[in-house]
């Protein structure tokens, strides 16, 4: 019969605490992934939003933008003033061409530029951050039906189901390299 030991032990609470500092780490992500990207884009497939497709996003990560703060802003908006380009009235508001936006909650972000030409060209982005555990939304209620194709251009899509699951996705080189001592 296999004994356990003090040594198997500290290293199985390794393995753990790595893996739980993994999971708690947040990532800034840098909108575009360069520092160019917050402009007009030259075509619907260089739009951010089609960036945001390929991404997770989690309670917790940080958007970054980068640009020239004399020349543009960036918006955080309703649903409505996105489809519209309503710069009037955001739900905050960024000009220091170094933004970072904090993801505190699960569900949908709509961003806009601060320049309503800008945006009704393309400069925009709609991101869906997924809830801390793997579900999209943690509020009580279902979330409102996205709009159509046609009034969002290139929409972020959510995760498909049967995606990898939060731990999943989530578990970085640390975990592995936790799994490893304890397998050592």
């Amino acid at each position: 019969m296999a004994k356990i030991t003090l040594v198997d032990t500290s290293c199985l609470l390794s393995f753990f605490l790595l893996l739980l500092a993994d999971l708690s780490c947040c990532k800034e992500i840098l909108v575009g992934g360069k520092h160019t990207a917050w402009k007009i884009p030259s075509s619907p497939s260089d739009s951010l939003n089609k960036w945001a497709e390929s991404l997770r996003f989690h309670v917790g990560d940080s958007l970054v933008w980068k640009y020239d703060g004399k020349k543009d802003s960036v918006l955080q908006v309703t649903k409505d003033a996105y489809i519209n380009c309503n710069t009037t009235n955001p739900v905050a508001s960024y000009s220091n061409g170094d933004t970072k936006v904090k993801l505190e909650r699960s569900g949908p972000f709509f961003f806009i530029s601060g320049s309503k030409s800008n945006c009704v060209q393309g400069e925009k982005l709609h991101i869906v951050v997924m809830s801390s555990r793997g579900g999209f939304f943690t509020g009580g209620s279902a979330p409102s039906p996205a709009p159509s194709p046609a009034l969002l251009e290139a929409q972020a899509v959510p995760p498909a189901t049967g995606s990898a699951s939060f731990l999943t996705s989530r578990v970085g080189v640390l975990g592995f390299v936790g799994l490893a001592i304890v397998l050592v």
